[in-house]
């Protein structure tokens, strides 16, 4: 066991003999860290707060009391093989959060990047790799081996189904129930989980530029009414363009996926 010198731990808290603690982190009482857990500089564990198996967390990572993070993977295929959770920077993991490490089948490796926020109740399912700057929302549930890319929100009481991709910029409407492939940018609503425009919005908010705005209006529209398939005219529409977030949509329908995509109005 490694505790830093300026860390500041509750006597009530349990710290396995293996743990590293890093500099200025601060654990609650009755908190538990397990024996192959490392935490960097700064996190801060509230009350009863869970960390174990193989979990690197990197710098400022706050954990909310209740929460249990790094919990062996709901998956009847798992068999006790090691797998891991890596969470990067500044995240905040609130109460009653459900973080689970891999599978070996999956990969063996569960991801969160920089700057999420996983809000009360949330589950992130096992091999889910979520990029940064990703919000999900209050009892929202991400189901094994989905890829969230930076910048999405998730609404409370989604559910996003094992396998789907969400592209980078998306929104995901509350309540609803996602079993394709979403789209950057794209604006998802109603409970069987439906592509219905695009989250300008969230465009607006990031200082995107009115010209590239209008293209991924444009965009959006060939996809909706032009000729062919789906993927035929993603492709038709990257030719006419220059935008790079267009040719981010293009890119991430060309991508290999186990889901089929979310088109608009289905």
């Amino acid at each position: 066991m490694s505790i830093h010198p300026s860390a500041d731990v509750h006597a009530s808290a349990v710290i396995e003999d293996g743990a590293n603690i890093g500099e200025d982190c601060v654990i609650g009482p009755f908190c538990y860290v397990g024996a192959d857990v490392t935490l960097g500089a700064g996190c801060v564990l509230m009350s009863h707060a869970i960390v174990k198996g193989q979990t690197v967390m990197g710098v400022e990572n706050t954990v909310f009391s209740f929460a249990v993070v790094g919990e062996i993977p709901q998956d009847k295929k798992f068999d006790g093989e090691i797998t891991r959770l890596e969470i990067g920077a500044r995240n905040r993991i609130r109460e009653h959060v459900t973080i689970n490490t891999g599978t070996g089948g999956g990969g063996g490796l569960t991801k969160i990047g920089d700057d999420c926020l996983l809000m009360a109740g949330c589950h992130v399912a096992h091999d889910v790799i979520i990029a940064n700057n990703v919000i999900v929302v209050n009892s929202a549930a991400v189901a094994g081996h989905c890829i969230i890319e930076d910048d999405v929100i998730i609404g409370g009481l989604a559910g996003i189904h094992q396998f789907v991709r969400i592209g980078k910029g998306a929104i995901i409407g509350a309540v609803t129930m996602v079993t394709n492939d979403v789209i950057p940018y794209g604006l998802v609503q109603a409970p069987r989980g439906q592509l219905d425009g695009l989250n300008l919005v969230g465009l607006k908010r990031r200082g995107v530029e009115r010209s590239d705005i209008m293209a991924l209006r444009a965009a959006f529209q060939m996809m909706a009414q032009g000729e062919g398939t789906f993927q035929d005219r993603v492709t038709r529409m990257g030719e006419d363009t220059d935008s790079e977030y267009v040719h981010r949509i293009v890119d991430f329908v060309s991508g290999s996926s186990d889901r089929s995509f979310l088109t608009p109005g289905g």
